[in-house]
């Protein structure tokens, strides 16, 4: 690996995707692009607020609560509620409307799975959606996969994307991405959210990665012995790293067209999933030579009085070992990431630093702990892997 360290800016702007029109006034709104079909809310407007209406005459008190942040809602005479944010970032947001105390997903949007239930999203059009639109390209495909874990003693699924002519050229073989989601969020965030397949058909069609399967599961297993036990202690230890690397990998490699080495193998992961992943890759270094951590590491704390020789059995203490093994160490990150973020991320990286061990680090401008911020992270590390 290139000993070097490389910060990445994001400069390239690019015109709004979809229905969003650059023409559009100062407080002018149009239908978001994430809205059910034919219906006129949400809408957007170029300031980024976001002005919803439902109807429910029987109600006395109807918010939007989007950001952390819950906004009144008024009503007319026929009983319809209309209310608008305050400008939000550029991006995707899960939002839900709160109906004299409940909340509910707004019934004018799509509904995806995050914040630990399905409900209602919405997307800003940022300044680089081409990266992650919908183009008049080759495009690859997304399947399911569902398979019994004798693990967890459970039906689980993956999402496992492959990239256009998989399905013509039968004599070649693929190098493999395994993608995880965040806490409280579920197999399907990186095929619906974070639109995997269309910032990897738009890469390939304009050759700047190398075709590559992406498998994208739940990070969420536990053994029922396990779950059981600690169902009134809170949530017991997780086994996704054996179901990972016993039931996971093999399925795949036998199932599909990959190239069963760990050089041709890759693990990526956002916020808890930088966490698992970052452990799942430095504890089977025989498997994998690139790992990507997208807001997050592995819980590092924000201090450099870190034991090398004890943090994660030691893998890092020896800087040049462990240095030579990676293909690629990639840590990204928004530039409005909330605590705990900037410093467990600053102090790994200093981690990093003194012991030799080569990274790249790239920041997404003015976003923090979302979607936007994780696809253009994986826009870049996707560019990086699998080039040797």
């Amino acid at each position: 690996m290139k000993k070097s360290i490389f910060t990445l800016a994001f400069i390239t702007l690019f015109g709004y995707g979809y229905s969003f029109a650059q023409s559009v006034s100062i407080g002018g709104y149009q239908p978001s692009v994430t809205n059910q079909p034919e219906k006129e809310f949400p809408k957007v407007n170029s300031e980024g607020k976001v002005r919803v209406q439902i109807l429910a005459p029987n109600a006395t008190d109807v918010r939007l609560d989007i950001g952390g942040v819950k906004y009144e809602m008024i009503k007319d005479a026929n009983g319809m509620w209309t209310g608008e944010s305050a400008p939000q970032d550029e991006g995707f947001h899960y939002y839900q409307l709160n109906i004299d105390g409940a909340s509910v997903p707004d019934p004018g949007t799509k509904y995806y799975y995050g914040a630990g239930r399905w409900g209602s999203g919405i997307e800003i059009p940022a300044s680089d959606k081409e990266i992650y639109a919908l183009k008049d390209v080759p495009h690859g495909l997304v399947s399911e996969k569902i398979y019994f874990s004798e693990i967890t003693k459970a039906w689980r699924r993956c999402f496992v994307y492959t990239p256009p002519n998989y399905h013509k050229e039968t004599n070649k073989r693929y190098p493999v991405l395994y993608l995880q989601h965040g806490s409280f969020e579920d197999e399907t965030g990186w095929a619906s959210q974070g639109h995997t397949n269309l910032i990897l058909d738009n890469l390939l069609a304009d050759k700047k990665a190398e075709p590559m399967i992406i498998v994208m599961d739940n990070g969420y297993a536990y053994r029922p012995e396990k779950l059981e036990k600690n169902q009134s202690s809170g949530r017991p230890a997780s086994a996704f790293e054996e179901v990972m690397m016993t039931e996971i990998i093999p399925m795949i490699d036998v199932e599909f067209r990959t190239k069963p080495d760990r050089t041709q193998r890759a693990i990526a992961g956002l916020s808890m999933g930088a966490n698992q992943t970052m452990r799942i890759c430095m504890n089977n270094l025989d498997s994998f030579a690139s790992y990507g951590g997208f807001s997050g590491t592995s819980n590092y704390p924000s201090s450099d009085a870190i034991d090398t020789a004890t943090f994660l059995n030691g893998v890092f203490d020896e800087g040049a070992s462990l240095d030579e093994k990676m293909d690629v160490f990639f840590l990204s990150m928004g530039t409005k990431e909330p605590n705990p973020f900037p410093g467990s991320i600053g102090a790994f990286k200093n981690m990093l630093d003194q012991q030799g061990i080569a990274y790249i680090f790239y920041e997404s401008p003015k976003t923090a702990h979302e979607w936007l911020t994780w696809r253009r992270s994986l826009y870049e590390f996707a560019q990086l892997i699998f080039k040797n």
